[in-house]
């Protein structure tokens, strides 16, 4: 459950992906869609009534709260793009934890949960609730069980303190971590498919309900599948509406700088990984008018424009998503003339990426996966960027949904197999230089 999509995979037990239902989610009046979700999960599982299903694995955005009243849910969860009054939140950022105690550090508008929180404390409406991040509000509709789970508290919610493994002194000091559900494992079974959910989708009641997991964090887990990735120093940029690196690093974690949208992001196991970001997906849409980027058969022309935009400097300076990202305050303006936008878009968006890796000290490996991991001009352009990495991509699905499946399934190995990227030919060194000296006028 991703803030711009809404997918159902399915998958078999040697980690082939058979059948994949998708729906575009469109937040209104300020909170989540979870009535349309709802219906059409019903419709998507009932696609697949047909099949032996065993288990069901929700994974869902950080940036979510669910609160149950009387076994029902309380009120809509709050879109994290709502408008957050600013004394509100004047006085939110005054009560929460240092970046020091929780890796969080302060986002716009409801991108910290706890701000969400404070925001509906204020309001009355918490009481006699308890609370559930996004993925986990999923587990509870198909199973009937509430949990919580440490890599959705993690996320960049100012709830959690990853040194401690424990809520964080916000959290404790306005009751919070009481109110949450009991956390759990992301693989543990909380439960079978409730009874009228069974009945209306074909499926066995008998199917196992997981915690589930933080989709950033599910990708993370997907690609430690893989042996080049596996226990040893990596990074993996997963990519979706949200760019995110997340580095396992070998030695010494860096230390993270406040305030350029870097973060400890908890994963499946509870463990600190240092991780950076920024709003790619939605950039690149922007940037490109609303045309994709990762069509198959328009690569080859996107490629081709590369060398006219490199040739004539034309670039899009940070960031058409204020207060996110590693230039949080500068203002996006465009040099040059970028053409229909989709080249010029990627060429942004490798350039953003390259510096959120270079924030968190990636080297030797990036794997790319997501959705824009099939955009070449983004990822050969990253290559050109990080000669001394590796840049890999995998050649069939290793995402978020794989990292769910191997929750299920620890050893899982994926079936897709990393290739290396080629790098785009041109001077990356000075293009970054220019880039960099420009965004910081």
């Amino acid at each position: 459950m991703g803030k711009t999509l809404a997918k159902v995979s399915l998958w078999d037990r040697a980690g082939r992906r058979l059948d994949v239902r998708t729906r575009p989610n469109v937040a209104a009046g300020g909170v989540l869609d979870v009535a349309g979700i709802s219906a059409w999960l019903v419709d998507a599982l009932g696609a697949f009534g047909g099949h032996p299903v065993e288990a069901i694995v929700p994974v869902g955005h950080g940036a979510g709260v669910a609160a149950l009243k009387d076994s029902a849910l309380a009120f809509a969860p709050v879109d994290y793009e709502a408008t957050i009054p600013d004394d509100v939140m004047a006085r939110y950022r005054a009560a929460r934890d240092p970046f020091e105690v929780t890796g969080s550090p302060a986002l716009p508008h409801g991108l910290n949960l706890g701000a969400q929180l404070w925001w509906l404390e204020e309001q009355g409406a918490l009481e006699g609730t308890t609370l559930l991040p996004w993925a986990q509000y999923w587990a509870w509709y198909l199973s009937g069980a509430a949990v919580s789970e440490v890599s959705s508290l993690g996320c960049h919610t100012d709830l959690w303190a990853p040194a401690e493994a424990a809520f964080s002194p916000l959290a404790q000091r306005m009751g919070w971590a009481e109110r949450f559900a009991p956390v759990v494992h992301s693989g543990a079974v909380v439960g079978t498919l409730r009874r009228e959910i069974a009945a209306a989708t074909g499926l066995s009641p008998e199917v196992r309900v997981l915690a589930g997991v933080h989709d950033s964090n599910a990708a993370l887990h997907a690609a430690r599948g893989f042996a080049e990735v596996a226990d040893r120093e990596a990074t993996v940029l997963s990519t979706g509406t949200w760019f995110v690196a997340m580095r396992r690093a070998q030695g010494d974690a860096p230390v993270l700088p406040e305030g350029r949208d870097c973060l400890v992001n908890v994963d499946a196991d509870g463990r600190a990984v240092p991780s950076a970001r920024f709003m790619g997906g939605r950039e690149i849409e922007l940037a490109a008018h609303g045309a994709r980027v990762d069509d198959p058969a328009e690569q080859a022309d996107m490629l081709a424009a590369v060398p006219g935009l490199l040739a004539a400097g034309t670039m899009l300076l940070p960031t058409l998503a204020p207060g996110c990202g590693p230039f949080p305050d500068s203002t996006a303006r465009w040099i040059g003339e970028p053409g229909d936008g989709r080249a010029a878009a990627c060429l942004y968006a490798a350039l953003m990426a390259d510096a959120a890796l270079e924030l968190i000290g990636a080297r030797e490996t990036v794997l790319v996966e997501g959705r824009f991991a099939a955009a070449e001009v983004f990822v050969r352009a990253l290559a050109g960027l990080r000669p001394d990495c590796r840049v890999l991509v995998a050649d069939g699905p290793c995402d978020a949904a794989f990292g769910a499946l191997r929750l299920i399934k620890s050893g899982l190995a994926p079936a897709a197999r990393l290739r290396q990227v080629e790098p785009l030919a041109g001077d990356w060194e000075a293009y970054r230089t220019r880039w960099l000296q420009e965004t910081a006028q």
